[in-house]
């Protein structure tokens, strides 16, 4: 599940806080990259947890209304659909989220308030109303119903980010790219996989791994170097004039261009790009671009690379 695009944007943050933090120790700037990406791993498990939560929260309420003094004809013989889903079913016992719940001793209870404004803003979309008044029932139809919500209702739902920012500070930057995955894996589930489904791996593989240790630590060691690159490339700026996050960033970006001959120049810069759009000043983007550009130029010109 964990991608470059994350690793890039984990290293920049553990770059960044090496340098503001005194102690400035590599082996614990490396911990601290892998545990951070342990914890977007985590982030991926309690968002497919979040899912049968809602449903639970559903069959609650039908059982709550069937139970009332004077209950409606609605209460009395309600559309079980949304709560008899096979996806969710099959999502709740997935055997390795299942272990992951016992042993985290995590669950969506104590989101309760949450749940409901969630559910209420599914049950009253359209996404919703034409799941429960098709005449089709199927897997597939129930698989597809949830990678709608999930795309429609947790996707960019501010309250469910604030929850999930007190819960860990390592989610800030995480859940919009940990989306995409939860998605990914809602397409991948195969009925016949029972509670034994597969989930995203938390490595593709151990070269990923590898990638996350040799770009810290490229960064690090050879800062002088890439900042006399940058500083050859920024004319008319001192180095010192400069946000520290573009530093970074371009610190960063120059450890992969060097170091990764693998790697397409032009997908490194497009990427670190990315992130300075995001993670700096407004200008960043424009000013991180031209400067990578200049350098890439130059280190083609010098045969450094392809």
């Amino acid at each position: 599940m964990i991608n470059r695009v994350l690793i890039r944007l984990k290293v920049v943050q553990i770059v960044y806080a090496y340098y503001k933090n005194s102690g400035k120790n590599m082996k614990a700037a490396e911990d601290e990259v892998f545990f951070s990406l342990s914890k977007a791993y985590d982030l991926y498990l309690h968002l497919l947890l979040l899912m049968p939560a809602v449903t639970h929260y559903a069959a609650d309420r039908i059982a709550f209304n069937s139970n009332k003094l004077r209950p409606a004809h609605s209460d009395i013989n309600p559309n079980l659909k949304f709560v008899e889903n096979r996806f969710i079913a099959q999502l709740q016992a997935n055997e390795q989220l299942v272990k992951f719940s016992e042993k985290t001793k995590f669950n969506w209870v104590d989101s309760s308030d949450f749940l409901r404004r969630l559910f209420n803003n599914i049950e009253q979309s359209d996404i919703y109303k034409e799941y429960m008044a098709s005449p089709e029932s199927s897997y597939e139809q129930d698989k597809e119903l949830w990678r709608k919500l999930y795309k429609s209702f947790i996707f960019e739902n501010e309250e469910l980010d604030a929850i999930l920012e007190e819960q860990s500070l390592y989610w800030n930057d995480d859940k919009a790219i940990v989306d995409t995955f939860v998605v990914k894996t809602i397409k991948k589930f195969a009925q016949s996989e029972g509670a034994s489904q597969k989930l995203l791996p938390e490595y593709k593989d151990l070269d990923d791994m590898e990638y996350a240790r040799k770009l810290l630590r490229a960064t690090i060691a050879n800062a002088q170097e890439y900042r006399e690159l940058m500083s050859q490339s920024s004319k008319n700026w001192e180095m010192s004039r400069l946000a520290f996050m573009d530093v970074v960033i371009m610190q960063t970006a120059l450890a992969e261009l060097l170091i990764f001959d693998d790697i397409p120049a032009s997908v490194t810069l497009n990427e670190y790009v990315e992130i300075a759009k995001y993670y700096s000043t407004p200008k960043s983007s424009s000013f991180v671009n031209g400067v990578l550009d200049n350098i890439v130029k130059k280190l083609r010109q010098e045969g450094k690379i392809a």
